[in-house]
């Protein structure tokens, strides 16, 4: 008997599709087994499927006094630019440089040659005017008495009333340019105009100083009180004005809310100051004001130009609410929100009312309660409805004494 074997060969076509099939079967088993490998870790403690363990913080009211920093710079009471309002050699200088000055005190001279010479000759021309307005009174007194008589004729006596009219406007003119030359002459002594601290000389002795130019000699600034101007938006200065008059705002016995100084540093400046003015245009740039604080300044320390921040105590909430910053995100349309552990220990969504920070934590005004617990880790693997098993987070630091909001 002869056997005859055949040997069948799968055609080319068929060999590629039954290797696909064989490689997708594979590609398969091995993402189902890293996902049942993924899903027993995310199950924590629970085991493969279980929920996940988050950390959470129970919320509970805390007392917070809220303040807001509006950053300003510091203004003399008044500043005074002695100029020169004579022309003229600079004689003496009367003052220390950096010291503190009076009201009228000498401060330079001027060399007054000139302007004596000039008072004395202005004397001279008055007392010659007032020498011929005597002679045309005494005349025209006669006259009158002579024209009653008809002894002289009526235009003599109107020639000598007039004669004297025109001495008397000499007079005036003599006694005008006298006073003129004595104010010129009192200009070489250079005062003072208000008391305050006097600062660096622009000028020294021998300087020529003049008029027409308004030579600048010196600046001097009253710094017994200071001016702290801030810039607030105002929308923000209609809302000051409303808490200010609902009592919100910590103000003194006139009415002008308290304002706190912060140095740079962050230290606080030991003399409170109040509210004084506020600028009565809206920059329309910036839609913003320039409010205006005025301190006492006893011990000189606050000087023109000091960068600070005026802390206005917009008053207390011995029950706030606070969140943590890490805590919270935004959703879609721009609105803080947060998760919490509701019923059946599944996590729910809350939208917030987050007005201002408090360290590093929010403010919360609405959306949560005492009692509700925030999760506060592996937020990006939770989702709203999702099983959690809570577990009680770190507490954060405490919160400061003052809560403020910065500009």
């Amino acid at each position: 008997m002869i056997t005859t074997c055949f040997s069948i060969e799968p055609a080319p076509a068929t060999f590629r599709i039954l290797r696909a099939v064989c490689f997708g079967v594979i590609w398969a088993a091995l993402i189902a087994g890293c996902r049942k490998k993924e899903a027993g870790q995310a199950g924590g403690p629970g085991g493969p499927g279980g929920p996940m363990e988050v950390s959470v913080l129970t919320i509970a009211p805390t007392a917070v006094t809220l303040t807001q920093d509006l950053p300003g710079r510091i203004s003399a009471l008044r500043v005074a630019e002695v100029r020169a309002r004579v022309n003229g050699i600079v004689l003496k200088r009367l003052f220390t440089e950096g010291t503190d000055v009076a009201e009228g005190e000498v401060l330079y001279e001027i060399d007054p040659a000139p302007y004596q010479a000039a008072l004395d000759s202005a004397l001279g021309t008055l007392a010659r005017a007032e020498a011929n307005a005597t002679t045309a009174r005494l005349k025209e007194e006669r006259y009158k008495q002579l024209i009653a008589t008809k002894v002289i004729s009526k235009q003599d006596y109107d020639d000598a009333l007039a004669n004297q009219r025109t001495f008397d406007a000499d007079v005036l003119s003599g006694k005008a340019a006298v006073q003129s030359a004595r104010i010129n002459l009192d200009y070489t002594k250079v005062t003072s105009p208000v008391a305050g601290r006097i600062g660096i000389s622009q000028v020294t002795e021998g300087a020529y100083v003049q008029s027409s130019t308004a030579t600048l000699l010196v600046t001097v600034q009253q710094l017994d009180r200071v001016y702290v101007d801030v810039t607030q938006g105002s929308s923000e200065l209609l809302r000051l004005k409303r808490e200010l008059a609902s009592g919100r705002l910590k103000a003194d016995k006139t009415g002008r809310a308290q304002v706190k100084l912060i140095y740079e540093s962050g230290e606080i400046y030991p003399e409170e100051g109040t509210l004084a003015v506020s600028d009565v245009t809206v920059n329309a740039t910036t839609n913003s004001v320039t409010v205006r604080a005025i301190f006492p300044n006893p011990r000189g320390e606050l000087l023109p130009g000091l960068f600070v921040r005026a802390r206005l105590e917009e008053g207390s909430s011995p029950e706030a609410i606070l969140v943590p910053q890490l805590a919270v995100s935004r959703n879609s349309k721009g609105e803080p929100t947060t998760m919490v552990v509701g019923a059946n220990s599944t996590v729910e969504l809350r939208i917030l009312q987050t007005p201002r920070a408090v360290g590093n934590q929010w403010l919360v005004t609405a959306g949560l309660k005492p009692g509700d617990q925030v999760i506060v880790d592996n937020l990006q693997r939770i989702r709203p409805g999702a099983p959690v098993k809570a577990a009680p987070a770190s507490p954060p630091p405490p919160p400061p004494a003052t809560a403020s909001i910065a500009q």
